[in-house]
């Protein structure tokens, strides 16, 4: 099943992408959003042309496990994908996943002028290993 994580912003959006077998989460893209019209037809077509089967939402909660002001803007996004693609959509907490993407830019000494866009993509690749990681972890306990 071919995935595409979303780490959704007001300004940018980045997106990942999985194999099409699932495992293995690559940066895609960053949208930068200008009318809420372009930004879901960009948002189409890549689910179009990459073949997307199912979709991985950050959904920032809290460090304590709760709802944040942004988390009612990525709760009515959920709503229009799903009205939209027919998708299924899942939630991951991306609690800590822009500080961890942070992190692992300096450690590789992105320059400061592009770790904003790569960020967004980083991002939404660790929201996507985070769903992939519980998935496997949710399979392994059925056995």
């Amino acid at each position: 099943m071919r995935y595409l994580g979303i780490d959704f912003g007001l300004k940018r959006v980045g997106l990942a992408v999985t194999d099409p077998s699932g495992k293995l989460a690559f940066p895609l893209k960053t949208i930068y959003r200008t009318t809420r019209e372009r930004f879901f037809e960009e948002l189409l077509r890549i689910i179009e042309t990459e073949g997307i089967q199912a979709i991985v939402l950050g959904m920032p909660l809290g460090l304590e496990g709760g709802a944040t002001l942004t988390a009612r803007q990525v709760e009515n996004f959920r709503q229009s994908l799903l009205r939209s693609t027919g998708l299924p959509v899942h939630l991951v907490n991306e609690a800590l996943t822009s500080f961890e993407g942070k992190k692992i830019l300096r450690q590789h000494k992105v320059l400061v002028q592009k770790q904003r866009q790569a960020l967004d993509q980083l991002a939404a690749v660790l929201i996507l290993e985070t769903f992939l990681a519980q998935k496997d972890a949710e399979q392994a306990e059925k056995k």
